[in-house]
């Protein structure tokens, strides 16, 4: 805990505020308080949640994050349980769009909250995309036709399972599988279950829980490194490229 309490201090000292506010704030005595800050005691976890609400940082980034040696500003705020997410910009304040590699896939588990991890990945900017969160994932296997092994799908990040709309691909980070690219749809709204499903028949769809998912990214684009070939495109693919296009069209407004 010696990283969250000097975080804690860090945090108070921005704010320019006592350790008796801060206690006030958090509904604990000062000499509890100080013991969290001195890396002397483990605050209780209703404790923890009180302190990332009060200073809006997710309690990941607290625990994990030297917070004294980061901008601020490369934080993404967010209105969720995770409510900041490490982001890159360029010189004109634009979000980049980072590249997670294929070499990396296991090493952004560990690292999607550490903002010195994302700010290590390459970049790219795509700027035909909508206003969004943008990143780019590579293609393993041949469960997603016609996309290849080794080609990349840029999504769009979601801030929350009640955005997934039935029969749309979307890049799944979970502690379970890692990163999968799949067509998702929700099996019960109500515990926010899904289901994922392969375009290659060949691979049974199976589900996965809210509780197993770390982030969620929409398709928006992708990016191929080798030519599709005429195999590429069999049946199934084309069929579902163009139910898709049918649901892209009805959802446009007429200007």
């Amino acid at each position: 805990m010696n990283l969250f309490g000097d975080n804690l201090k860090y945090l108070r000292a921005q704010k320019d505020i006592s350790q008796q506010k801060m206690a006030d704030e958090l509904i604990v005595t000062r000499v509890s308080y100080a013991k969290y800050e001195e890396g002397n005691r483990t605050p209780p976890l209703e404790v923890v949640k009180r302190i990332s609400q009060y200073f809006h940082i997710s309690i990941d980034i607290l625990v994990s994050v030297d917070l004294s040696k980061i901008s601020m500003d490369k934080l993404l705020k967010m209105d969720d349980n995770r409510i900041l997410f490490p982001i890159t910009v360029d010189k004109n304040g634009k979000d980049n769009i980072e590249i997670v590699p294929f070499k990396a896939r296991a090493g952004y588990l560990a690292g999607y909250s550490d903002p010195e991890y994302i700010e290590g990945l390459q970049h790219i900017s795509l700027p035909f995309l909508p206003k969004g969160k943008y990143r780019a994932f590579p293609v393993q296997g041949d469960s997603m036709p016609p996309h290849k092994e080794g080609s990349f799908i840029v999504g769009k990040y979601i801030e929350r399972v009640s955005e997934v709309e039935d029969g749309k691909t979307y890049v799944i980070v979970s502690k379970t599988d890692g990163i999968v690219y799949k067509r998702v749809y929700r099996k019960n709204k109500k515990e926010n279950t899904l289901m994922l499903h392969s375009d290659n028949p060949v691979y049974k769809p199976y589900e996965m829980r809210s509780h197993d998912l770390i982030e969620i990214w929409e398709y928006a684009a992708s990016v191929a490194t080798k030519e599709f070939q005429p195999e590429d495109l069999n049946y199934e693919s084309v069929r579902d490229m163009f139910r898709q296009l049918r649901i892209d069209i009805k959802m446009m407004k007429p200007i």
